[in-house]
């Protein structure tokens, strides 16, 4: 029963993850812009979630080094990370960007295995191989005409800022509890977001009143209530199953990009996402080291 329960939340997760590239993209259609999207998700998320961990009393318990480093890994790293993501959204579609994406779990083991933190397989060497292939059929299956080769740019930075965040992140999830340790993420990430936003001038509230809807969704849907699945039910089937049935993210992209806005993968994408979604299920089959 708890097996089968955690599988559903993290299902559930990873439906909620899929779903925010679609309110991202409404958000941008009511005139909400990427800065200001940003800004908003994050000074939304962080309470909630400090709000969440309040109420488990799980509050963060570790040294004021690693609470100051988990601060960073939001201010910088996952700030980083977004700010990409969102702006090749602007740029392409919802799905293809999220098959580009979710190349980091390879892309995670390829750097550990360089750094010495993993040894090298055939499994993992599999894995990135797989990847590489499937990455390049997304994007050449897109044609010329529909390749836009900066928001391409932007979605590979992002899985490789998200590629290092995870990997810098190792060292502060051994000495904190997921949940404190997300609020902490999530509230470095609002100050980031929220300060360039309003030095740089591009935080405006001159959008549709349907804007702060979508983006108030991206904030609960796809990051609060996103993270409490995933957290509760990777406690309940363990991190290699919860990666695996993780995997379901881009499908549920892919298919509600194609239900709001008609986005709809060719031959060759199909191949190519079927590589990288392969690729993320192998290097977490049991007996692959975890990073």
């Amino acid at each position: 029963m708890q097996q089968r329960s955690g599988a559903f939340l993290v299902l559930a997760s990873a439906a909620a993850f899929g779903v925010m590239p679609v309110f991202g993209k409404l958000a941008f259609e009511a005139g909400m812009g990427v800065a200001t999207l940003l800004a908003v998700r994050f000074a939304l998320a962080a309470p909630l979630l400090w709000a969440l961990a309040a109420a488990r009393g799980e509050l963060p318990r570790a040294r004021a080094g690693v609470v100051a480093r988990a601060l960073a890994l939001g201010a910088v790293g996952y700030a980083v990370q977004s700010g990409l993501y969102f702006l090749a959204l602007e740029r392409m579609d919802a799905g293809v960007l999220s098959l580009i994406l979710y190349t980091y779990p390879a892309l995670v083991t390829g750097a550990a295995v360089l750094l010495g933190r993993e040894p090298a397989s055939r499994r993992r060497l599999a894995a990135l191989v797989i990847a590489s292939g499937g990455l390049v059929l997304v994007l050449v299956g897109g044609g010329a005409g529909a390749f836009d080769l900066a928001g391409a740019a932007l979605g590979a930075g992002a899985a490789l800022a998200y590629t290092a965040y995870i990997l810098v992140s190792h060292g502060v999830t051994a000495e904190m509890e997921p949940l404190p340790l997300a609020a902490l993420i999530a509230t470095g990430a609002a100050v980031t977001l929220t300060a360039t936003a309003l030095v740089t001038g591009s935080f405006s509230t001159g959008f549709a009143a349907g804007g702060w809807l979508w983006a108030g969704l991206a904030a609960v849907v796809s990051t609060v209530l996103a993270v409490a699945f995933f957290l509760n039910g990777m406690s309940r089937v363990g991190p290699s199953t919860a990666a695996i049935l993780s995997t379901l993210e881009p499908p549920v992209t892919v298919s509600l990009a194609f239900l709001t806005f008609g986005e709809a993968l060719g031959a060759l994408q199909l191949a190519g996402a079927a590589a990288v979604l392969g690729a993320a299920v192998l290097v977490n089959l049991p007996g692959a080291s975890r990073v």
